[in-house]
């Protein structure tokens, strides 16, 4: 049996394959090796994991995680995971390449993910050849749900938000200035707080216009700043990987065309795709 296992910052989705491609599919949280240390994966992975799991069964793990930026931050990942699957070949690979994976396969194209974190690369059907480094959720990552949510924290607390927006968002999270702050610069996981925001600018019925303009302006960056700076970019389909691209893809699509691209593939969730392509290379094996 083996594991193909997409890790975003904030969650991740597994799927257990069996001899026969039988799926069994669960989640755990997410394991971005900028914020958490191999300790923490390991007891986190021994308290939610599915109890039933016969962890000696399983010959390989293929997880691919955000923050796998370099060979050492791969390296932390695959020795938490394996002094937990102790009978098993570990492969930890960046969720970039999962996403060229599920949503291109063995063709060449344009993908991007477009979640907690943003990133974009071209890959030519086997490998990343062109990548722009997003900066993460404090230097960049425009376009991600961060980078919506910091926007959206940054009107509160600078009063620029809409009263009924305002009213709105205490009614839902009764987070005084003081809180937010706290959250960003005191607590950990500060890049999840700021997502979690994104969720409330889809939800949010007070005042569309306000909340439209919030995600136009962070897409339009995410062009104007990575996009737009890949040679010949326009010659390709945007294809995108997240739950911010996929939500809020009436807008996406409207700013991608304003910089002369069109869009492709639109997926909330790799891990459907991904899994098919590890089924259909088991094949070819």
């Amino acid at each position: 049996m083996i594991i193909i296992a997409d890790g975003g910052s904030t969650k991740t989705n597994w799927c257990l394959l069996n001899e026969d491609n039988k799926k069994v599919y669960f989640n755990t949280e997410g394991y971005n090796p900028y914020f958490v240390d191999q300790e923490y994966v390991i007891n986190s992975l021994k308290k939610n994991l599915p109890q039933d799991l016969d962890l000696s069964k399983i010959e390989e793990v293929n997880f691919y995680g955000a923050g796998v930026h370099n060979e050492e931050k791969a390296a932390e990942l695959a020795g938490a995971f394996s002094a937990v699957f102790t009978s098993s070949q570990v492969f930890v690979g960046h969720d970039l390449l999962a996403a060229a994976r599920a949503l291109l396969g063995k063709n060449e194209g344009f993908a991007a993910i477009l979640g907690t974190g943003t990133n974009t690369c071209i890959y030519n059907g086997e490998e990343i050849i062109e990548h722009i480094d997003s900066g993460a959720y404090i230097l960049g990552d425009e376009g991600s749900g961060c980078h919506i949510g910091k926007k959206l924290l940054v009107d509160y607390l600078r009063g620029y938000m809409p009263e009924e927006v305002r009213k709105e968002f205490w009614e839902t999270f009764k987070l005084t200035p003081d809180d937010v702050q706290e959250n960003v610069y005191s607590k950990p996981l500060a890049n999840r707080f700021c997502a979690s925001f994104a969720k409330f600018v889809y939800d949010c019925t007070a005042n569309r216009s306000y909340t439209r303009q919030l995600v136009k302006t962070s897409f339009s960056e995410f062009f104007k700043n990575l996009v737009s700076h890949y040679p010949n970019y326009q010659k390709y389909s945007l294809n995108v990987i997240g739950s911010v691209g996929y939500s809020f893809r009436d807008i996406l699509e409207e700013v991608a065309g304003e910089y002369g691209m069109k869009i492709g593939r639109l997926v909330r969730s790799p891990i459907d795709d991904l899994v098919q392509f590890h089924v259909d290379n088991r094949a070819k094996a």
